[in-house]
């Protein structure tokens, strides 16, 4: 794992980088993103109902494969809603 990857895993995604506590937060429900250009940030699905969680998330994120602007798409581990696997990025 790369020094960028490190800075990553364990966070939330869309939190400041320099927040001063950018991990996961008491009486919040998370999915750990897996794979792809956001591999293992955390994603707030608080309150979020299940026809949400199925239906995956398009992601902002300069990572991915159309930089600035960019999304990258992940949905729901069949079985397993606490990951959500990358299945490509979209401009």
């Amino acid at each position: 794992m790369d020094k960028d990857e490190e800075l990553l895993r364990g966070r939330v995604y869309g939190e400041d980088h320099d927040h001063p506590r950018p991990g996961p937060k008491p009486g919040r429900a998370y999915a750990e993103l897996v794979g792809g250009p956001l591999d293992g940030l955390l994603l707030d699905i608080t309150g979020w109902t299940l026809d949400q969680i199925d239906t995956g998330v398009a992601l902002q994120t300069e990572l991915g494969g159309f930089g600035a602007g960019g999304r990258a798409t992940y949905d729901p581990r069949p079985g397993d809603s606490a990951r959500f696997d990358w299945t490509g990025d979209t401009p």
